[in-house]
């Protein structure tokens, strides 16, 4: 396949992309766009013969996407994404935006996310007010005692509607006072821990640790990743933490690069009876825009 002059993606490509992607079957991703199956089908010819490179697989049981498929519909999602947030500021500014919304996360998720991403909105609905909790279970959601839950996880609870944004990086890190600026496993061993402790004892980090460095017993254990972080800080040993808490921290080192095998997601997630109303769909549509481009900018070591 080899393309004869340079072909420019137009916004209708990128949608059939990423209809393509999402369905799996021409069928499928036809119904999504309003079109029949031979027309998608002419237009995934017409782009993949235009950019002179396969987008998709084909197979009895449907499409799968190439690695370029695939980037081109993780590209298509920003551009979707942005539609939203932009369709959402227009309803805003013509729609008075009022009353309490009930968020529930993390410690670690609040400071390190939904903090910053719901500063600037506050002041643009003075009218909305937050409660905002950080624990680390999601009953108060699934009771319907919050409107949204911001977590970490590898995959949401299917009683609920939620976008994932992206991934959650941790790495290991000392004060930059301890002058440990290295963390192969036999230095890490050797230093003092601080560590969660058994309330918090399937945190992705506890769970690395065992399984690479069997041998250490923490001397620091807090229920709390904002107070590990504040412990190595302050140079009372190595720790696992966020890479999105250390950022434009310089009492602090990265020792490793982000851990691959500890990686978990970050979903914004509601309650599919609360997720429509004005002013949870608002700050939904924000959060879910805000952190995948916070989270897309955070990348590790």
């Amino acid at each position: 396949m080899r393309a004869k002059t340079q072909y420019e993606l137009t916004p209708a490509d990128t949608q059939t992309i990423l209809a393509l992607v999402r369905a799996g079957t021409l069928a499928e991703a036809a119904l999504r766009l309003g079109v029949d199956a031979s027309t998608m089908f002419r237009a995934v010819q017409r782009i993949e013969r235009g950019l002179g490179q396969r987008l998709f697989e084909r197979s009895r049981t449907g499409y799968r996407a190439t690695p370029l498929g695939q980037q081109l519909a993780r590209h298509a999602e920003r551009i979707e994404s942005e539609l939203t947030a932009a369709r959402s500021s227009v309803q805003a500014s013509s729609h008075r935006v009022s009353g309490s919304v009930h968020i529930t996360t993390t410690d670690t998720v609040l400071y390190g996310l939904v903090l910053p991403a719901l500063r600037d909105f506050a002041q643009l609905h003075p009218a909305l007010s937050f409660e905002l909790t950080a624990n680390n279970s999601l009953a108060s959601l699934t009771k319907r005692d919050a409107d949204i839950a911001v977590r970490a996880t590898q995959r949401a609870p299917e009683h609920l509607v939620g976008k994932k944004v992206g991934p959650l990086r941790i790495a290991a890190f000392a004060a930059k006072s301890s002058g440990i600026h290295a963390g192969d496993l036999d230095t890490l061993a050797r230093c003092d821990w601080v560590a969660p402790d058994s309330s918090l004892g399937d945190h992705p980090s506890v769970l690395w640790r065992k399984r690479h460095c069997p041998g250490v017993q923490p001397r620091y254990r807090t229920n709390s990743v904002m107070a590990v972080l504040e412990i190595v800080a302050r140079g009372f040993g190595v720790g696992i933490l966020p890479v999105l808490l250390a950022r434009g921290r310089d009492d602090l080192v990265q020792l490793t690069p982000a851990l691959d095998e500890a990686e978990s997601q970050i979903w914004v997630l509601a309650h599919p009876e609360s997720r429509h109303l004005p002013h949870v769909a608002a700050v939904f549509t924000h959060l879910a825009t805000w952190l995948a481009h916070d989270v897309a900018d955070d990348g590790g070591h």
